[in-house]
């Protein structure tokens, strides 16, 4: 058969093709359309040709080429419109259906509120990864190779070969952002850390912290001080009273804990603050030189401040919840309040 007489063939094969469903149109690209079909097999005989006959075979067969594409995306479109039901399913002149709106978590708003007054002041965003070797979360921040938290009775290991484990406090963060930018350095750390304890009404095996960090000359604890009073004042309002406790951490030195009046009794003593009319809402402390030394920074020019805080904490005290497990429980009745 010459190649006159099979162009023809497959013209009236296409001619005769029923193009009504999708399918149909789907058998018939894979017969004339894709590159291994009848159709495009005669364009690869034309080198056999002589000169003087390819030219006329190959226009006769792009002629049959397009007939062919013309006819797919016509009856492609008109199988496409017939697909679309545009008729009008429900009664718009109803009132519509009450829907469900979902609502911010109180981590979540609290942790947005933390971060809106601090970066007010200058404090820019950090966050760090939540699986962290051994120099980040412990020995950069100065924690001796005794100290308890390394235990696995305070510590989630996920490698005990490696010392990889999930962070116990987003203060590795600090580290990774001292290890990469000079001073001035000024940053807020957001997170969740996770921590072997036993889950009760005050305690989880993970939570949320933020930490805020500020290095540069001339730091003092005075700049430590007035900042943190800052906080509390846009945090809880005007009227609440702090004071500051002596403490240790390896990290900072000296250290101490910020307390505030009890937000529920007023500091006139209650269940909540244990009948003392205070509660403890963060930990803070002039960065240890050691822990400056550990990063690359001059203890002798350069100071700083730390702190950090529990964001569930935080929520517990601003929306009166007893329990700190609520958080976690994903109860809608709980959730929709906020």
């Amino acid at each position: 058969m010459s190649l006159e007489e099979k162009i023809n063939k497959i013209k009236e094969e296409v001619k005769n093709f029923s193009l009504i469903s999708n399918d149909d149109l789907e058998k018939f690209r894979m017969k004339f359309i894709v590159k291994k079909s009848e159709m495009m097999e005669l364009f690869n005989q034309l080198k056999d040709l002589a000169i003087e006959e390819r030219k006329e075979a190959g226009r006769i067969l792009n002629e049959a080429k397009k007939a062919i594409e013309d006819k797919y995306l016509t009856h492609q479109e008109t199988l496409s419109n017939q697909s679309v039901d545009y008729t009008l399913k429900e009664d718009i002149t109803l009132p519509p259906f009450y829907t469900n709106k979902g609502s911010r978590h109180p981590i979540s708003i609290l942790k947005n509120k933390i971060v809106e007054i601090f970066t007010s002041i200058g404090f820019i965003i950090e966050e760090g990864p939540e699986i962290e070797d051994d120099w980040h979360n412990f020995s950069a921040l100065n924690f001796a190779l005794n100290h308890p938290a390394r235990d696995m009775q305070d510590t989630f290991f996920i490698n005990m070969e490696d010392q990889l484990a999930l962070r116990t406090h987003t203060s590795s963060v600090q580290i990774r952002t001292m290890q990469t930018q000079k001073p001035p350095i000024r940053i807020l750390a957001p997170g969740r850390v996770y921590r072997n304890e036993a889950v009760s009404a005050r305690a989880n095996c993970f939570f949320h912290q933020i930490e805020g960090l500020y290095i540069d000359e001339n730091v003092s604890f005075a700049d430590l001080k007035q900042t943190l009073f800052y906080f509390v004042k846009k945090m809880y309002g005007e009227a609440v009273e702090v004071r500051f406790r002596p403490s240790y951490f390896p990290f900072t030195e000296p250290s101490a804990e910020m307390d505030i009046s009890c937000t529920i009794c007023k500091g006139k003593g209650c269940t909540i603050c244990k009948h003392t009319g205070w509660l403890e809402i963060l930990g803070c402390g002039m960065v240890h030189p050691n822990v400056l030394k550990n990063c690359g920074i001059d203890p002798e020019k350069y100071s700083g401040f730390a702190f950090g805080m529990g964001l569930e904490r935080q929520s517990m005290l601003l929306n009166e919840v007893n329990d700190l497990r609520t958080f976690f429980e994903n109860d809608t009745r709980f959730l929709k309040q906020f």
